[in-house]
């Protein structure tokens, strides 16, 4: 089976929604155009609307024509990224500083081509729930939305997500079983020393001195204390401090991020920063300040819902174009929160490009909108056949 016929008499249309989302991307919990715009066309396709959740966050539901009890749910992100776009598109960002580089404009329009495909055929028995989510970017949109009573208000059986990718063939879709994305805890560190003047480094206790011999101490975690046959990544992407040339500052700051795929392996690696920070600060006899905030859960898949999703998808694309990948991918997906709470899977869908995500000069396919759109609606057809 190819693009669905339905899905593929409108694909225009989810070009031009998609690209008005592109061109007025906001960032996580700001949603409200976006959220708006989604919340209006459920409504029309005759689709139960609620709104609220983790501020601007949208659900759908939809009954099917059986009487079945079980409950489906499909989920997309709804975010920017807050940076500048650099693509020269006809449609490219009308908002400084914010962009769609990830390709969530592309999750969102293609759940609301599922939603107005299954809203048209209601060739189901049962219950379909569509999830737009702000905030996946690192701001913890997936984890307020389950704070605000997400599956309580609407139980799933069952929830599927995908992602862009860029990096594959067009219509490929891989699905990692198991373990497949990182979790990821972020961390900013405070260096309290003691300025003065530049040409009397004697009189201080020097910030900068002290981040610079942190950051190779940090780097020795990975290396040296987390086990050879366990992945994980610690990288500092951050130093900030000074404000002239002839004073040594009072302040240094060191952020960064920590990539891992066992719980075990990311309480070993907070323990450590804390370790060194504790050392370094008592060496040099200042204080050290540290702030560790898990952001994102290692993203489990389901291996026998993987199985369906992958079923689903060699409907549409074809059975050549379907793998069950080995790899783990070392970048987080806050949908690893909701997998937690409710079993599912978590696929990701090549498109034409060669730009990886986040990257100011990203450029997503609309050939692959409908696609999204017909995979996302097969599966709820096939979990909930009558």
């Amino acid at each position: 089976m190819p693009v669905l016929p339905k899905i593929a008499e409108y694909a225009d249309e989810l070009t031009a929604i998609r690209r008005d989302f592109h061109q007025h991307p906001e960032i996580g919990f700001e949603e409200v155009r976006t959220s708006g715009i989604v919340a209006e066309k459920l409504k029309g396709w005759g689709i139960e609307v609620h709104t609220g959740l983790a501020r601007t966050g949208v659900v759908g539901v939809l009954k099917g024509k059986g009487e079945g009890s079980k409950t489906v749910g499909l989920r997309a992100d709804m975010d920017a990224l807050p940076m500048d776009e650099q693509t020269n598109l006809p449609y490219a960002s009308k908002n400084p500083g914010r962009f769609h580089g990830c390709g969530h404009d592309s999750h969102t329009t293609m759940l609301l081509g599922a939603a107005r495909y299954l809203a048209e055929t209601r060739d189901f028995s049962g219950t379909a729930v569509f999830i737009f989510q702000p905030a996946e970017e690192g701001l913890g949109g997936a984890r307020t939305m389950l704070k605000d009573g997400l599956f309580d208000k609407f139980p799933c059986d069952e929830i599927y997500g995908m992602h862009n990718n860029p990096l594959a063939e067009p219509n490929k879709v891989g699905v990692k079983p198991g373990a497949a994305m990182a979790g990821a805890s972020f961390f900013d560190i405070t260096i309290n020393g003691v300025g003065s003047h530049g040409a009397m480094p004697h009189h201080s206790k020097d910030p900068i001195v002290i981040a610079s011999a942190l950051v190779q101490s940090l780097q020795s975690i990975v290396s040296r204390n987390v086990p050879a046959v366990d992945t994980a990544v610690l990288s500092v992407t951050q130093v900030h401090s000074g404000s002239a040339y002839n004073v040594v500052p009072d302040k240094a700051v060191i952020s960064g991020t920590i990539r891992y795929f066992k719980d075990e392996v990311m309480e070993l690696i907070h323990h450590r920063v804390r370790s060194l920070c504790n050392g370094m600060a008592q060496a040099y006899e200042i204080s050290i300040d540290v702030d560790l905030r898990n952001i994102f859960d290692v993203l489990m898949n389901d291996p026998a819902l993987s199985e369906a999703y992958l079923d689903a998808a060699r409907e549409i694309v074809g059975a050549e174009n379907v793998e069950e990948t080995r790899e783990v991918a070392t970048g987080s997906e806050d949908f690893a929160d909701m997998l937690k709470v409710v079993p599912g899977a978590y696929c990701t869908l090549g498109h034409k490009g060669t730009v990886p995500v986040h990257n100011p000069g990203f450029i997503l396919d609309d050939d692959m909108l409908p696609v999204g759109s017909s995979i996302m609606a097969r599966i709820v057809e096939k979990r909930l056949a009558s």
